[in-house]
């Protein structure tokens, strides 16, 4: 895969044609979820998706991070690791490597083993990338405290945490590692105000280093000021 695309601008990530069905098979129907989606994302811009509930905006996000494979269509991104690559044809060993140094995602809901604490699943983030301990320990601490996740929790299983806690480690976990790419899909969706104001902070400094995004929020105050771009999915076009 590697090499196989010649990069001819400074986007990050460019999506060409991407249509995603999905096949409900008790009763041999075909949903259809994005059709024929087009836009791309220069290094360190923020694209904005928007849209009614139901058009097919986590659909997208979904198929960037490879968890849904599209019926047709190119997802091509600038890696660091393998250059442009077709994040829809990608070997799995390419797609698990990308995820664990360069692509993160965040969602409304928190899924990890049950049986690690908060404490260590964000750290084990910071490692995997470092390779350093005492600085995975350190921005470990720091992005907890800035979330102000009660340090009683630390050591807690997040099973047992309220859904703001869990949203609020989630979005931790994927910004302290400073991925090249990050995806969030709804992620003040369960927050206060103030918690709402600190991934905002936060998403401007991480675009501030270079980190290029796509978002989704229905939440249309907090984008202001943050996308370089608008993709909406009823019009199927970009604004800025």
């Amino acid at each position: 895969m590697k090499g196989e695309y010649a990069m001819k601008d400074s986007f990050l990530i460019k999506i060409e044609g991407l249509t995603k069905n999905y096949k409900i098979h008790h009763n041999n129907k075909t949903i259809p979820a994005c059709q024929n989606i087009n836009f791309s994302v220069n290094k360190g811009e923020f694209m904005g998706i928007t849209g009614k509930s139901g058009s097919g905006k986590t659909t997208i996000l979904k198929c960037i991070y490879r968890t849904n494979c599209p019926q047709q269509g190119k997802i091509l991104y600038d890696s660091s690791r393998y250059g442009v690559i077709d994040l829809c044809k990608a070997h799995e060993r390419e797609i698990i490597n990308l995820r664990k140094y360069e692509i993160a995602y965040v969602s409304q809901f928190l899924s990890v083993l049950p049986r690690i604490t908060a404490y260590e699943l964000v750290k084990q983030e910071v490692f995997k990338v470092t390779n350093d301990y005492e600085k995975a320990q350190s921005e470990g601490e720091s992005i907890l405290d800035y979330f102000e996740l009660d340090r009683k929790l630390w050591d807690v299983y997040p099973n047992s945490f309220s859904g703001g806690e869990k949203l609020r480690l989630n979005i931790a976990m994927a910004m302290v590692k400073k991925p090249r790419l990050l995806l969030l899909d709804e992620p003040t969706a369960s927050l206060d105000k103030a918690n709402k104001m600190k991934v905002r902070d936060l998403i401007m400094q991480l675009k501030n280093e270079g980190c290029t995004m796509v978002g989704i929020f229905h939440d249309l105050e907090f984008m202001e000021g943050l996308c370089d771009h608008e993709f909406n999915m009823e019009e199927g076009a970009i604004s800025l």
